[in-house]
């Protein structure tokens, strides 16, 4: 029944994980003076900005390990619905020019990276005995 189950558990780690965490990286690259500037227009403080690092280059870097996977997964999903939230909220329910949903990319990661939490890493994973595994 599940003899393929750990190749596709693999293959979506790899399929969020890695793309995401050339957005982070990108972030270490040139900062997050825009992100905190967003947080800042809505009310909130600038300092906050830093958990995109966790969400955004941690938890990628966890995920496409398979270490406590269910964990990175969470805070992966938060950091994809907190950038939903904060800079496409008003195109939740819009459709691009060719017909799919704005935040459909954001989307992808946030389901993908909370079905993680809820399946855990697989076998093909640097560590596979905890219940955050």
């Amino acid at each position: 029944m599940d003899r393929n189950l750990g190749v596709g558990l693999l293959l979506a780690r790899i399929s969020v994980g890695l793309p995401m965490l050339f957005y982070g990286i990108g972030k270490v690259i040139n900062g997050i003076t825009f992100i905190q500037g967003m947080l800042v227009d809505k009310g909130l403080p600038g300092f906050l900005g830093y958990g995109v690092y966790a969400g955004e280059v941690v938890a990628p870097i966890m995920i496409l390990l398979g270490f406590r996977t269910r964990i990175a997964g969470l805070v992966f999903a938060i950091n994809c619905f907190t950038a939903m939230m904060l800079a496409q909220s008003t195109q939740l329910f819009t459709l691009n020019d060719n017909g799919g949903l704005t935040v459909e990319l954001l989307l992808i990661y946030l389901l993908v990276s909370l079905s993680l939490f809820f399946t855990g890493s697989g076998k093909f994973a640097l560590s596979t005995s905890s219940k955050w595994d």
